[in-house]
């Protein structure tokens, strides 16, 4: 594989073979993500790809799972795209399912025909940011999305038979936003109903610039966060993952089913009296 780093895909693939069909982001604004910031974006050359594709089903024509990298790749020209899915479908005859990172904007940019489309060659689940359900807080960060094109993007992704996995930032709201982020979010993420979600702690990462003034919130108060969230959480059919190594309390389940177990796991650790209550105090606008 001609792979350029850094390469990135969710923790959910971990066991599936990369195609890295273009490089960086096309969106790259985003101060909370340092993923592709020394990354210039650019498409890799159409018959590289195919040829990879093809020399790949060669090597191991028994993969079942493949993952699109970089970091919108529903953003790709709808053909191209396409004309990658047939492919695979044509180089792993056992293929059955391709994941991809995408933002609501370049879901808005396909056609409900288009979708259902690229689901039949199997186009399978889709990895989008929500981040936060405050355009205020979306906006402080440089996330140049809407938040309720963000919902009609998973909604009709989810109609045309797509599966979204979701992912929210606790703690971007910091200490001035931290309510209306919280409320926000849950709202967003009611009304989209995402068959996945996933919730990770903020981490600010040195050298991205912040909103001046903005303080981030403490251990002890992300956890309580999180715990609001899932209170506020009306999902009908969703897996729900807080098990990411930024999260202080490390959770998985099912909802509606298990809030009432998830919601006494953290409170049994807001109750225990090992979180941080201090934290980092406010940033300066540049590290």
């Amino acid at each position: 594989m001609n792979y350029q780093e850094p390469l990135f895909r969710p923790p959910a693939e971990a066991g599936s073979l990369i195609f890295q069909v273009a490089y960086g982001c096309p969106h790259n604004r985003c101060r909370f993500c340092g993923m592709y910031k020394r990354v210039r974006y650019r498409l890799r050359p159409e018959e590289e790809v195919l040829a990879e594709i093809a020399d790949a089903g060669r090597r191991h024509p028994g993969t079942a799972r493949v993952f699109l990298a970089d970091g919108d790749c529903m953003a790709l020209p709808f053909d191209r795209l396409k004309r990658y899915l047939e492919a695979l479908n044509r180089a792993f005859p056992s293929l059955a399912r391709v994941g991809s990172y995408a933002n609501g904007s370049s879901i808005q940019n396909r056609t409900g025909e288009e979708l259902a489309a690229l689901r039949r060659l199997r186009l399978h689940t889709l990895y989008l940011g929500l981040e936060s359900g405050s355009q205020e807080v979306l906006d402080l960060f440089g996330k140049t999305e809407q938040v309720e094109g963000m919902i009609e993007a998973v909604l009709r992704a989810q109609a045309a038979g797509l599966r979204l996995s979701v992912m929210v930032l606790i703690g971007l709201g910091g200490h001035a936003l931290r309510q209306p982020h919280i409320e926000r979010t849950a709202a967003a993420l009611n009304r989209m109903q995402p068959r996945l979600l996933s919730a990770l702690r903020f981490i600010p990462i040195p050298g991205l610039p912040f909103p001046p003034g903005f303080e981030p919130v403490t251990e002890l108060e992300a956890v309580e966060e999180l715990h609001e969230l899932i209170k506020r959480l009306e999902l009908d059919h969703t897996v729900f993952r807080a098990n990411h190594t930024s999260n202080p309390v490390p959770l998985s389940g099912r909802l509606p089913q298990d809030r009432e177990r998830l919601c006494r796991e953290l409170e049994c650790e807001l109750a225990s009296g090992t979180l941080d209550r201090n934290g980092p105090g406010p940033l300066p606008v540049e590290l």
